[in-house]
């Protein structure tokens, strides 16, 4: 079991800087999320880990040990790579065993620790097959299997879902979720995805063009991201952006685009006090935060802005609703009930408790919903 610790990581190739100054501590039997759009430094950082590419500057600490000149297979980490990277030839037992052959370790040591992977992941009764015999799904526990009977510090995993179909996808990440909490060891994963960031981590680390961002718990990820990216990345639909200004007093402050005009909760006017009124401003609104007035939920303290649908979509237990204000478009999750068409007119309630406030020129987070 181990701990690890990015310390003034940076790896570069010549003035492309692919990770910059990462400073990163994750606690011994975590399971951090590292994710963000593809190109950001999430799997460069997995790699220097693992040791396949080697850091520019900085030092990667696993367990008490500094591992910058440290080959991977001394590391004491496992991979699980995007692609299953099964030896075609071999069956499932001599792909999982095959590591530990190449390290000598006794037979019936083998048998016993592939096995035992086998029997966590459900693959017993696929040991005898090959990978051309199987589905995406059991290619991929074998991958996972495979790791598993290193027994390693630490559980690294590249994408490892994305080349599974969407309900494969959900199963499986059920099922990384469930092995995590069986080992109690450290997992490292990566992925473009924030639903899967979302369900599976401890810790989620947003990333963006090699720069971390922000790192904490998914709901304060969620309910307090620290600029606009981070908010606009976490969540799904994304959160709803508007460019305006703060107006009015004290005792009655505004957050003002034009056609989009919102009260602002008391504590958010505590948070922004008398010097912030005239400031140029970007406020976010998530669409489950945006009703039909007919079917909001009881206790929130409604703006109602005059809209026009676009676009809906049914999604079975809530619609998806396009709107327009005048120049913004946003989306709202509504009730399933709510009778919306294309063209409606209708007057959106925007709820004033949650709404998040970013400077326009730093866009960091300056004012934040209150629980």
């Amino acid at each position: 079991m181990a701990k690890v610790e990015y310390r003034n990581m940076t790896k570069a190739w010549g003035d492309v800087i692919g990770v910059n100054n990462l400073n990163l501590e994750i606690p011994d039997k975590e399971f951090l999320v590292l994710v963000g759009p593809s190109g950001c430094g999430k799997s460069t950082a997995l790699r220097c880990l693992a040791g396949l590419e080697e850091i520019t500057s900085g030092e990667i600490i696993i367990g008490d040990r500094v591992v910058n000149d440290i080959p991977p297979k001394d590391r004491d980490i496992a991979m699980v790579f995007q692609s299953y990277a099964l030896y075609p030839h071999m069956t499932v037992y001599d792909n999982m065993a095959f590591g530990l052959k190449l390290r000598k370790t006794p037979k019936t040591e083998i048998d016993q620790r592939v096995q035992e992977a086998a029997k966590i992941l459900g693959i017993t009764q696929l040991l005898d097959r090959k990978p051309k015999q199987m589905s995406g799904g059991q290619r991929q526990r074998v991958a996972l299997g495979r790791a598993i009977v290193r027994d390693p510090a630490v559980f690294l995993l590249d994408e490892p879902l994305s080349n599974l179909d969407a309900k494969l996808r959900v199963q499986t990440r059920a099922e990384i979720s469930k092995l995590h909490q069986r080992l109690g060891t450290t997992f490292i994963y990566v992925t473009h995805d924030q639903v899967e960031a979302l369900t599976m981590a401890d810790r989620i680390a947003v990333m963006r063009d090699g720069v971390l961002q922000q790192v904490d718990t998914p709901a304060n990820l969620y309910d307090h991201p620290g600029n606009v990216f981070v908010a606009g990345f976490i969540g799904s639909p994304s959160m709803n952006f508007f460019s305006g200004s703060i107006t009015g007093t004290l005792d009655e402050m505004y957050v003002d685009s034009g056609t989009v005009r919102l009260r602002l909760a008391q504590s958010e006017v505590e948070q922004l006090g008398q010097e912030s009124i005239g400031k140029e401003v970007i406020f976010g609104v998530r669409p489950e935060d945006i009703h039909h007035p007919q079917y909001k939920p009881a206790g929130v303290k409604e703006n109602l802005v005059e809209s026009t649908v676009d676009v809906t979509e049914l999604m079975g237990n809530e619609i998806f609703v396009y709107l327009q204000a005048g120049e913004h478009s946003f989306i709202a999750r509504v009730d399933p009930r709510a009778d919306m068409r294309p063209g409606d007119k209708v007057q959106m309630s925007f709820n004033v408790d949650k709404v998040h406030i970013f400077d326009r020129t730093t866009e960091k987070n300056i004012a934040t919903p209150v629980a």
